[in-house]
């Protein structure tokens, strides 16, 4: 929460595409219903979006070429920019993460992970370390290079994690808190042509699930926070067989009690609602739902883990769910216009 105790979200959007760029959004902590507020378009393209723990600053990417990062101030009613937009020194900058006191950014075109120094305020300093992906996939369109499409802390805190699409694999690094420099440590592959693109911890820490793109399956893999590992151990689809639908899967999340994981389906616009076992070692599809419009590129879970947000792109637009607690199945609940929303983030 901010300093004006208002609950809060954020929708990122595309501003090449009609997006209205960083809006905020009041949220009704009864209901769930969201009310636009006021937004900034002061960053082309702010497609994915973090805040701070103490939910004063939002950090957001700017994907396009150039690739650039931003802060914004979010203690007032809009969205206003700590400094100018920081290079990261690399293409087509898609995600981003807050780990050991630096804003770490995913960049698909260039296949890269990059890590900026936040400032004492909140800001960022120039890019202190750039790590390259190597490597390549079957896919003669998608996997031709690397495509780091996705980065993010392991729930312990010891390492930065990234999702490469074009080479199939999950990287694991370290990153040195005082030199801001980014180590490489692992690098599990995957099935070949899956095309990963995001990664959700299970809450206990000890499993990860990883959504491939290529193909709309859920990979469920062992996590060993000690060493640094990943280890893949079986796939689990995300639509029903028989689905003709070219469908490219976008967002996992799973639920803060760990019994059920949710995905996000572009194509088949829809929410497949994943049960997993008390482990969290088995994945199994329960169903899909219709994800309230076309082309949800994005999936988030509100605070209370009562409700779903879909941030449909195609038909810009943010949908809600309330969340059946046995079943783990979503019901549509509203929704409100977001032109070319690609994200939404709670403070």
């Amino acid at each position: 929460m901010g300093t004006d105790r208002v609950a809060r979200a954020f929708i990122g959007s595309f501003t090449t595409a009609g997006g209205r760029g960083v809006t905020a959004v009041a949220v009704d902590e009864a209901t769930g219903a969201l009310t636009p507020l006021d937004s900034s378009d002061a960053v082309t393209n702010p497609s994915f979006l973090v805040p701070s723990e103490d939910g004063t600053v939002l950090y957001a990417v700017g994907e396009t070429p150039e690739g650039t990062a931003a802060a914004f101030d979010i203690t007032g009613p809009v969205p206003r920019l700590l400094g100018e937009p920081v290079s990261v020194r690399g293409s087509g900058p898609t995600h981003l993460a807050l780990a050991a006191g630096h804003l770490v950014t995913a960049n698909y075109d260039s296949g890269s992970v990059t890590a900026l120094p936040v400032r004492p305020d909140g800001g960022l300093g120039p890019a202190s370390s750039v790590l390259a992906h190597h490597g390549c996939g079957p896919h003669p369109d998608r996997q031709q290079e690397p495509h780091a499409h996705q980065v993010l802390a392991d729930p312990s805190g010891r390492w930065v994690v990234s999702v490469d699409l074009g080479t199939d694999s999950v990287r694991v690094c370290a990153l040195d808190a005082e030199a801001g420099t980014l180590r490489p440590h692992s690098e599990t592959v995957l099935r070949p042509g899956t095309g990963p693109r995001h990664l959700a911890f299970h809450p206990a820490g000890g499993h990860a699930y990883v959504l491939n793109e290529l193909v709309p399956t859920l990979t469920v893999c062992r996590w060993d926070a000690e060493r640094g590992a990943l280890e893949p151990l079986h796939e689990a689809p995300v639509v029903e067989d028989g689905v003709s639908t070219t469908t490219y899967p976008s967002e996992v999340v799973v639920a803060l009690d760990g019994r059920f994981a949710w995905a996000a389906n572009r194509g088949h616009d829809s929410i497949a609602v994943v049960a997993l076992d008390g482990a969290g070692e088995k994945a199994r599809l329960v169903t899909t739902v219709d994800c309230g419009g076309h082309w949800p590129r994005d999936l988030t879970l509100d605070p209370s883990g009562r409700r779903l947000y879909a941030a449909n792109e195609r038909s810009g637009d943010v949908t809600w769910f309330d969340i059946d607690p046995a079943t783990g199945i979503p019901t549509r609940a509203g929704s409100i216009e977001a032109p070319a929303a690609s994200c939404v983030v709670f403070r």
